[in-house]
């Protein structure tokens, strides 16, 4: 069997713990590979080793960082079919879907590439008698990023390009569940010209995890995933004295208005909540429909996800792939199988779905719930799963409150022609990113990813300028200098004294 090992000092680097985790192939529920799990130790042999190239890293020029950089974009721009075969084998996400996270990720490293112009510092001279004052920032040290398993490449490049960008070295502890992409892209710096122990990986579970939160030699931490575990991450990491982004959980909301276009908005509402199987932090889980629209506009999606075809992700006629375990597979049904009993009309339930041929794959089909309670299991939890939620409300301003009681913030989206109600909505809403007529509205990578409320904890969003911020720290230098004319006696720079 395949065994997937860590990546520490520009090499590969056998567990030396004893302990493994299962990889599985989603779509036939077969183990694969196997990937080793590290002790504290081991975490602690990483942070060691990138201490000592942060040595020299953090010295070098903004020249030979971006230098690296470059020659990295293009080498996986070549190699991004092959990262997204490594994507779907242990995620399930259709190719397609696959080629489409390494390109967003793709997106930061281009950011990074340019990150010249938003390193630069300030100045003020002669703020008082020959005093100037500086502005600089300066990079943290080792920082660390904990990643999802949703998106195996995508999120690992939202956080060290950028890091590594701004001087920092890099531990990156991917899900245990789908971590040979993330090997792939450690594999291609060093290929680039990255010098050994500027960015490694460390496979692991809570035992890693918790040993890169107590660490002292980890100045800042990054993670994406549930928000029960982000608050985790940003109340240990901050306790231990380190900078934290913690991006977590979402139920986003898109608003749908009676003078919408019905088909664009269930044609948006399909791809925003099935897409990737659900698996998404910005899918759009709760459809919101707006005074007597609700009927037809349930009826239209029922029409389109009653099309989409479910297969393996590695079959180029597949448009959703299954979910990465049987575990998760079971949690979301139980959501559909109850949904009825409170309350909810299930249009479609893709319960007990499986595939010819496949049938011990992580299936399952594609769900609709209708008339859903705001007190429902189904609409409080974030499912992570192909089941969309449809709630009415009467008026547009029911349809707000509603979304703002959601305890996240993350995304949302409201389908309109009318431009006043719109930009009402993108002032009213509490959510960290918004979206018109555009149903995920990831922001592109100059622009950074953050959710409100219990959708993020920590005061910076990822990548962007805050990305940028995150990865260092400023520093305010005043300075005076006597001039050469006032030199003590005995001393002539050749300025004249009258001058």
């Amino acid at each position: 069997m395949k065994t997937v090992n860590h990546w520490i000092g520009g090499k590969t680097v056998e567990g030396a713990s004893g302990n493994y985790g299962p990889v599985t192939d989603p779509a036939t529920g077969e183990v694969t590979t196997q990937v080793a799990l590290a002790s504290a130790e081991e975490v602690d042999a990483a942070v060691q080793v990138a201490r000592d190239a942060f040595l020299s890293w953090g010295q070098s020029s903004l020249a030979a960082r971006t230098k690296v950089l470059f020659a990295y974009r293009a080498l996986l721009d070549a190699h991004r079919d092959e990262i997204a075969e490594l994507i779907t084998a242990e995620h399930g996400k259709v190719h397609s879907d696959a080629l489409g996270e390494v390109a967003r990720g793709l997106e930061i490293v281009e950011l990074a590439c340019g990150i010249t112009t938003q390193l630069k510092g300030e100045l003020s001279t002669s703020v008082s008698h020959r005093v100037d004052v500086s502005a600089i920032r300066q990079p943290l040290g080792v920082v660390a990023g904990i990643t999802p398993f949703n998106f195996p490449a995508m999120v690992p490049m939202w956080m060290f390009p950028l890091a590594i960008a701004c001087g920092n070295t890099f531990i990156l502890k991917p899900s245990e569940k789908d971590p040979s992409a993330s090997l792939k892209l450690a594999e291609l710096a060093k290929e680039a010209g990255l010098p050994d122990g500027v960015l490694n990986v460390v496979h692991g579970d809570k035992v890693a995890v918790d040993a890169l939160l107590a660490h002292p030699g980890i100045a800042a931490v990054s993670f994406v995933g549930s928000t029960p575990i982000a608050r985790h991450i940003h109340t240990t990491a901050s306790a231990n004295g380190k900078r934290v982004q913690a991006l977590g959980g979402a139920k986003n909301h898109m608003l749908v208005l009676p003078d919408a276009d019905l088909d664009a908005a269930a044609d948006a509402a399909v791809s925003a909540a099935y897409g990737s199987a659900g698996e998404r932090c910005m899918a759009i889980s709760a459809v919101v429909a707006v005074g007597s629209i609700g009927d037809e506009l349930v009826e239209k999606i029922r029409e389109r996800a009653e099309k989409i075809k479910i297969g393996p992700g590695n079959d180029p006629t597949s448009e959703m792939g299954p979910l990465i375990t049987a575990a998760h597979r079971d949690k979301v049904a139980s959501y559909v199988k109850g949904a009825a009993d409170q309350g909810a009309d299930v249009v479609l339930d893709g319960t007990g779905y499986t595939v010819d041929g496949f049938e011990n794959g992580h299936w399952i089909g594609l769900s609709l719930l209708d008339r859903v309670k705001t007190d429902s299991d189904a609409y409080r939890d974030e499912i992570f799963g192909p089941v969309l939620c449809v709630l009415r409300a009467d008026t547009y301003e029911e349809g707000v409150a509603l979304i703002n009681a959601s305890p996240f913030g993350n995304g949302t989206a409201i389908f309109t022609r009318d431009g006043g109600a719109a930009r009402r909505f993108q002032l009213e809403i509490e959510a960290g990113m918004v979206g018109v007529n555009v149903p995920i509205p990831v922001p592109v990578g100059y622009h950074s990813f953050g959710g409100w409320k219990d959708s993020l904890f920590g005061d910076h969003h990822i990548y962007g300028n805050d990305g940028i911020h995150f990865y260092t720290r400023g520093k305010v230098v005043t300075t005076r200098w006597p001039d050469p004319s006032e030199a003590p006696a005995g001393v002539d720079l050749g300025f004249p004294r009258n001058h």
